[in-house]
């Protein structure tokens, strides 16, 4: 995908209370040895400088069992960014057979994949505690970056969830992959759609 010089990202609030609602079963359900995972591939448009979500195609991870994902894992993602990528639950790599699901449907509605959304965890707070180093937020880790950069999405959005006096909270961010491997990311501001 050429990537079009985003300014924005817009996201209707249905789209967005679906993934939360995903995600939020995962968070609730995760465990420091099950990390949670919620990914979902963003289809949409990009009108002018904004890039419009229309809506949001949940995915499998396919990170445990295609071939491809378990050596990339194994041989450049888990040296990299440390052992916890060792574990199965670590990370995401979406199913090859869904990715062509979207793709289809995207064709038949007109639409593009502009990107994905996924769930980041207060792990600094909830994981194993050998994992608690690095502070988990909407903003991207160095393996985000990495696979922002890997997969060429324009939108690549991130739900941070934690979790602080009974109450679970969450914070959207989205971000256009970096140009280089010694740049970061570049926000997007978030907009809601709400008609």
């Amino acid at each position: 995908m050429n990537q079009p010089s985003l300014k924005a990202v817009a996201i209707s609030l249905d789209s967005l209370k679906s993934f939360t609602s995903s995600a939020l079963e995962e968070y609730e359900a995760c465990t420091p040895e099950d990390p949670p995972g919620c990914f979902a591939v963003l289809v949409g448009s990009v009108e002018g400088d904004v890039a419009i979500v229309a809506d949001l195609e949940f995915a499998t991870n396919a990170r445990a069992v295609e071939q491809v994902a378990l050596e990339e894992f194994s041989t450049t993602v888990a040296p990299c960014f440390g052992a916890a990528y060792k574990n199965p639950r670590r990370g995401f790599w979406c199913s090859s057979r869904d990715l062509l699901r979207i793709h289809r449907r995207a064709d038949e509605l007109d639409l593009e994949i502009l990107g994905s959304i996924h769930l980041h965890p207060d792990w600094h707070r909830i994981g194993p505690l050998a994992e608690r180093g690095l502070c988990i937020s909407e903003i991207p880790t160095p393996m985000d970056e990495y696979m922002f950069r890997n997969t060429g999405y324009a939108v690549n959005m991130i739900c941070y969830m934690e979790s602080t006096g009974g109450t679970v909270s969450t914070a959207i961010a989205a971000w256009t992959p970096p140009s280089d491997t010694n740049s970061p990311c570049n926000h997007l501001p978030v907009r809601f759609l709400v008609s």
